[in-house]
């Protein structure tokens, strides 16, 4: 993430915030944001000015320039905008220390802006390194989505990406979670108006997208549970029990990392979150006793795979899920494939997901203890998130 910061800051032919000026003379936005699995540089204009664009993204790959003076004061926006997002949001922090109890071994338990403490220790030469081992177009994946012709785009991606050096990866070496074998539990006291409640299992994620149906089961009940405005979680929990003023559910389906299946929500008031916990708990196995009706499947399936189309709505959201696809290993085509095996899910297999994953000895939990919030808190976001 800090060199995501840092690959604005120039190259040998470029001076420094002079990429995003270029972009922006030529009537178009540019950014950049990190994930868990990637870090993914975008720019949207019009299709005449493709190859300018590749031109300064190749550029930056093989020629940027880091020096400690910029990274000196980029470190500072990066520890600012850590600050902004985590330190002083009640529920960021909470998740931070969830993720972080959830996970022991795999990666997936490190926040994706790092903790403090990396931010302070690391040098510019940290940020070299990984620029120096892992920023080649071997290690990269270009989308182009908009008025264009592949055989172009592919002419223009040999003619600059394909004249930086190739280097020699480092080999990524497994990071296994360990088996949980038993409940987790963390607690974080921070301002808050309401506690807040979170929950995670360890269940099975999307390898084989033809095969894996376990995984298309849990998306389904995922939306089941939080699907729509009338899905059962608000529907039961803050309308009719008036337990939660909020419920949700979700599922990370696709990732590099393992996959939590998440149950979260706050306590209305009078509430609180041990009852939010077992009301939550108590929509998940009455699934998994009672199953749901093809009515309801039928309309949350609808549901779901409108959300996946909506996607597609524009240009840069279409090249966002290809890349993200991508990047993870998959294909494109499997991004119809997905959709297609959504619509195949049956009622038996919403069930055996709920009866068969939710298994406590795989659970954490994590709750937000509210304190007094300071009325004279500044609450702004400090410049430079966007680069």
């Amino acid at each position: 993430h800090v060199l995501e910061h840092m690959m604005f800051k120039g190259t040998k032919r470029l001076a420094v915030g002079e990429f995003s000026k270029t972009v922006a003379a030529l009537g178009g936005r540019d950014n950049a944001f990190t994930s868990r699995d990637y870090t993914a540089y975008f720019q949207q204009l019009q299709a005449k000015d493709l190859n300018k664009v590749m031109v300064l993204e190749a550029d930056r790959m093989a020629n940027l320039v880091l020096s400690e003076t910029e990274f000196k004061k980029e470190i500072q926006v990066v520890k600012e905008e850590r600050r902004y997002r985590t330190d002083d949001q009640a529920q960021g922090k909470l998740y931070e220390a969830f993720m972080a109890t959830a996970f022991q071994a795999n990666p997936t338990r490190y926040p994706v802006i790092g903790w403090m403490s990396d931010l302070e220790a690391m040098t510019y030469k940290d940020a070299r390194k990984w620029y120096d081992t892992w920023y080649t177009p071997q290690n990269a994946v270009l989308v182009v989505v908009g008025d264009v012709q592949p055989a172009q785009v592919k002419t223009m991606a040999d003619k600059t990406y394909g004249k930086v050096k190739p280097k020699t990866l480092e080999e990524r070496k497994p990071q296994v979670e360990p088996r949980q074998e038993g409940i987790r539990r963390v607690q974080v006291k921070a301002p808050a108006e309401n506690p807040y409640l979170i929950m995670g299992f360890k269940v099975p994620k999307l390898n084989n997208v033809l095969k894996d149906r376990d995984a298309y089961s849990l998306a389904v009940l995922s939306a089941v549970l939080d699907g729509y405005s009338g899905a059962r979680l608000n529907r039961e929990l803050v309308q009719n029990q008036k337990v939660a003023l909020q419920a949700g559910a979700s599922y990370d389906m696709t990732g590099r990392g393992p996959s939590l299946f998440y149950l979260d929500g706050t306590p209305a008031a009078g509430q609180t979150v041990e009852s939010l916990e077992k009301a939550l708990l108590a929509q998940v196995k009455k699934v998994a006793n009672e199953g749901v009706s093809e009515a309801e499947l039928a309309r949350v399936k609808a549901q779901l795979i409108a959300s996946q189309v909506y996607k597609r709505d524009s240009v840069f959201g279409q090249a966002m899920e290809i890349g993200q696809n991508l990047m993870i290993g998959l294909e494109v085509a499997d991004i119809d494939r997905m959709i297609e095996q959504i619509k195949t899910v049956t009622t038996a297999e919403v069930q055996y997901a709920a009866q068969t994953f939710f298994d406590q000895d795989q659970l954490t939990v994590g709750t937000l203890f509210p304190l007094p919030i300071d009325p004279n808190k500044k609450d702004a976001p400090p410049k430079g998130l966007s680069h």
